[in-house]
């Protein structure tokens, strides 16, 4: 080989080193789901990316502002998060006006080509579609369409979020199956798991003071308490077994408080931060995932079914499909139609403590491939991906 081609060789490799794609120095995502409400996917995956990129994750908005208009700020792990503060009694087409200043202005002192707009509801777009960001992601983590209240115009703004993003991701198998048509970048990452959190339940220390056992098993749940909660199947199963305490941890939302099962034997505990789940599941006897069958649930994959796992719990749940496929079908949950079923597994889980060993290792061993940092690494490769074909300019100084 010649002198001038070994050169040739080293200043391609050189080059390519320098101008590796990295992620956008500044990322902003739009959610439905607040910061403080319930820890999960947006929490996990954007607490990730904000070591890697200046994030502001902008929320829905409040109507209390009086005076003014404002983005409210605070810094979370990293993540600005923004609450947009509106005028109350606002028709929509003035609360679109009053969103699309308040982001004109922020967006103002950004240079798109190293910002990236990542998209948890496509009612954002109504407000941010204007705008042209070196790469559009749309996580999809749940069929916002099918839920309770969904905005009439969901599905449309739905399409149009599908034709501008680079890519586009699933929160579940079920979704990924219903959409991968509908885009040519699709990829499907399940909820995952954040083990060494979740295994300090196993340590049995001390338990909170408003979780009463009065020595009695305990049938366990956290989550939001919705429309998707099958109300009956607690009922059923509180009446049944007045010797079991059913403890149910979460914010009841979009249902009547009313209308929920009143039995001496199910605790209403409220919501509890994601640091202290650990200690209540530390007392549980075996954890639930008591969902409805219905279009809201259709395509759902409860982030708390590893969890459980983690905690060392067995698990019961409804034919949930994406809890059906894969831990039902690896014998890691039990799956039960109603509360009936749910009474029978739940007796033969109790009478087969002395199988807990094994059942563990199973779990942990399927979980092993399951991490939060997994799934993080595979999005953002798939992200610089994206980055590198679209050829933006990659000077190495503009990126973090």
């Amino acid at each position: 080989m010649s002198d001038n081609k070994k050169l040739m060789d080293l200043t391609i490799t050189e080059t390519n080193e320098t101008h590796l794609p990295r992620l956008p120095e500044q990322l902003i995502i739009f959610s439905h789901l607040r910061w403080d409400f319930v820890y999960q996917r947006p929490q996990h995956l954007a607490s990730r990316l904000a070591k890697l990129s200046n994030l502001f994750y902008i929320e829905e908005p409040i109507f209390d502002a009086y005076e003014r208009i404002y983005f409210e700020s605070v810094v979370k792990n990293k993540v600005t998060v923004m609450v947009p503060h509106l005028k109350p009694g606002l028709s929509h087409e003035f609360t679109i006006a009053g969103l699309s200043s308040l982001f004109n202005v922020f967006i103002a002192g950004f240079d798109l080509a190293y910002t990236a707009f990542w998209y948890y509801t496509p009612m954002a777009l109504e407000f941010s579609a204007s705008y042209e960001p070196q790469i559009i992601i749309y996580d999809c983590m749940d069929e916002l369409s099918a839920f309770k209240f969904a905005p009439l115009n969901i599905r449309t703004l739905e399409k149009e979020l599908m034709l501008k993003a680079d890519l586009v991701l699933t929160g579940g198998r079920s979704l990924y199956e219903a959409k991968k048509a509908s885009h040519h970048n699709i990829h499907a990452f399940p909820s995952s798991i954040d083990m060494v959190h979740f295994t300090q339940a196993r340590a049995k220390g001390d338990l909170p003071l408003d979780q009463v056992s009065g020595n009695m098993p305990i049938l366990g749940f956290y989550g939001v308490i919705d429309e998707r909660f099958d109300i009956a199947l607690i009922a059923d199963l509180a009446e049944a077994r007045p010797d079991w305490q059913i403890v149910l941890i979460g914010p009841v939302v979009k249902i009547d408080p009313d209308s929920l099962p009143k039995q001496v034997n199910i605790q209403y505990l409220g919501p509890k931060t994601y640091e202290q789940l650990p200690g209540y599941m530390a007392g549980w006897d075996i954890a639930m995932i008591p969902f409805l069958l219905n279009e809201s649930t259709r395509f759902i994959s409860p982030t708390k079914t590893p969890e459980y796992l983690a905690a060392g719990l067995p698990v019961i749940s409804t034919p949930i499909f994406d809890v059906v496929n894969p831990y039902g079908l690896n014998g890691l949950v039990d799956i039960g139609k109603n509360a009936a079923e749910f009474i029978k597994l739940a007796e033969d889980i109790l009478a087969d403590k002395l199988n807990e060993p094994d059942r563990l290792a199973i779990a942990d061993g399927f979980l092993a491939l399951n991490s939060w940092d997994k799934t993080f690494d595979g999005i953002k490769q798939e992200m610089l991906k994206v980055i590198a074909q679209k050829n933006q300019p990659l000077a190495s100084d503009r990126y973090v």
